[in-house]
């Protein structure tokens, strides 16, 4: 918080629109700092400084120190830090801290979800929205940075959904989307090639609420698969006629959708269709 509103050292992480500022970093230190000291024996993957601590641990914790990096350096919500610890490749306790408001009036809410132990918003338990028929749905999408097959792909799923739902939005934070479907404000979020601190808070949030999480294809869903569909459950199927085909064309045609890389040593033995 003592960040926002405030001049920002920003560079380029490879593309004009992939930054990285100086709280990135400093966030990242202050998560980890807590977490190496708390959890000595369980490995670490952060999103700027990569994997490290012990190896061989059942124990992941994944940290995004700043979601929606470009959000936060223009002062536009949204943004959030996101932290998650997997045992394998299962979540099993989030939180994510969502700044919202705007300069001059910012504000947070904190979600928070534990397996089998419910998700919950400023305290106040959460559930999904009860919208039945995508015609009624709000949903949220998310663009990657490589305008590839995958980004063009999507960019023709944004137009079918815009066509025949409430609308589409795209806010540039894969945290606060996954909470948002959590929090029942919007009906379902879709992206292809997240990395696992992108995802493995919220989608513990959504499960946790009462929503389904997929593929983009329709298999079973761990945070090192490179697709996500997210979404209250009654218009997760009418979804999956859209994306199951586009996914399946992407994978005939030779796009790289496996599993991202699993950090050396961690011990995944389970988790969706990840092999022991």
């Amino acid at each position: 918080m003592d960040r926002v509103d405030k001049p920002q050292n920003v560079t380029s992480k490879g593309s004009a629109a992939d930054l990285v500022t100086d709280t990135d970093r400093a966030s990242e230190e202050a998560c980890l700092s807590v977490l190496t000291s708390a959890f000595p024996n369980h490995s670490l993957l952060g999103e700027e400084g990569g994997a490290l601590g012990a190896v061989g641990s059942d124990y992941l914790w994944c940290v995004d120190p700043l979601d929606g990096t470009t959000n936060f350096a223009h002062g536009y919500p949204s943004f959030a830090v996101s932290v998650a610890v997997l045992r394998h490749a299962l979540p099993v306790a989030a939180c994510v801290v969502e700044f919202v408001g705007g300069p001059g009036v910012w504000g947070t809410r904190t979600f928070k979800a534990v397996r089998n132990g419910g998700a919950f918003c400023n305290g106040e338990r959460m559930r999904v929205s009860g919208t039945k028929t995508l015609d009624k749905s709000l949903l949220v999408t998310g663009f990657g940075y490589e305008h590839d097959e995958a980004w063009a792909a999507n960019m023709e799923l944004f137009k079918h959904f815009t066509d025949v739902t409430q609308g589409v939005r795209r806010l540039g934070a894969a945290a606060v989307d996954l909470c948002h479907v959590g929090l029942g404000i919007t009906e379902a979020y879709w992206e292809y090639r997240l990395k696992p601190w992108d995802m493995a808070a919220g989608v513990l949030v959504v499960e946790e609420a009462g929503g389904t999480v997929t593929t983009l294809d329709g298999l079973a869903f761990s945070v090192f698969d490179r697709s996500v569909l997210a979404t209250n459950g009654y218009v997760h199927g009418a979804i999956l006629e859209k994306t199951e085909p586009a996914t399946e064309k992407l994978l005939e045609d030779g796009v790289d959708l496996s599993p991202w890389f699993i950090p050396e040593g961690y011990g995944v033995r389970s988790g969706a269709q990840l092999d022991a």
